[in-house]
């Protein structure tokens, strides 16, 4: 196992009335989800995402696998508890996860399996990885708007004042259950990771993001700084960041 720092942060923005985002952190597994459905739907639907992967807390390095039958666990409780609610039915929610893994090649019966990093998507919140002065994109958006970029109809800047760019093509709640994106990295020390909801991304560029994990050492600092700037930049959606630091490997 390796040693971490993190921290997280939440707003709900200069114009909206509620959160629908959920975050959950732990010492392996690290989950932001941004809500979609009337009145608090969309915060049922993010919560109940949230605590389906939270079960996962005390396990040690996950499998794949186990990543996968939890989405459709989570899956599972929202269609139901929205199959029980008329004001309800419909939520949904998207999903990002980073998640300490048995790397793919791992045997699971050696006492120390080799581990490295599990990183899963289903929507348009984001992983980051911020590594020797640079910023990438692990994740792939599932929404309308990356399609049109991926089929060079739209420039990734034209993306950007998209009308219909929170669109999303995959989300939890759907029947059926929708198929993750999954990535296996190393761990590598100095690595630092951030993940979102689109509050961020619609707000702050991927420079600015970059400008903004390079200047802060402390992950709890970030996270408030990035949410904070979000904020200042207009603030249309919730919110949510968490910042993981590989201390050590």
């Amino acid at each position: 196992m390796f040693t971490l720092r993190w921290g997280s942060a939440t707003d709900v923005g200069q114009l909206r009335s509620a959160n629908e985002d959920s975050h959950w952190t732990s010492e392996s597994a690290f989950v932001v989800a941004d809500g979609m459905g009337g009145h608090a739907a969309g915060e049922v639907a993010s919560q109940l995402a949230t605590e389906a992967f939270s079960e996962l807390r005390g396990c040690g390095p996950v499998p794949i696998r186990l990543l996968e039958q939890t989405v459709q666990l989570a899956n599972d409780r929202i269609l139901q508890t929205a199959a029980k609610r008329r004001d309800q039915y419909g939520m949904g929610t998207t999903l990002v996860g980073l998640f300490v893994s048995l790397c793919p090649d791992a045997d699971p019966n050696d006492p120390e399996p080799a581990t490295g990093w599990a990183v899963l998507n289903i929507g348009d919140s984001r992983a980051y990885r911020w590594a020797d002065g640079q910023l990438s994109q692990v994740t792939v958006d599932h929404s309308e708007v990356q399609e049109l970029v991926d089929s060079e109809r739209l420039t990734p800047e034209q993306a950007r004042s998209y009308p219909r760019r929170n669109v999303v093509t995959r989300s939890l709640g759907s029947d059926p259950a929708p198929h993750p994106d999954i990535w296996s990295l190393p761990a590598v020390a100095g690595d630092r990771f951030l993940l979102c909801s689109d509050g961020l991304t619609n707000e702050l560029s991927d420079d600015e993001i970059a400008k903004i994990l390079a200047s802060f050492e402390d992950p709890h600092h970030t996270a408030a700084e990035l949410v904070r700037q979000a904020n200042a930049a207009g603030g249309k959606d919730n919110t949510t960041t968490i910042v993981v630091d590989v201390v050590s490997v």
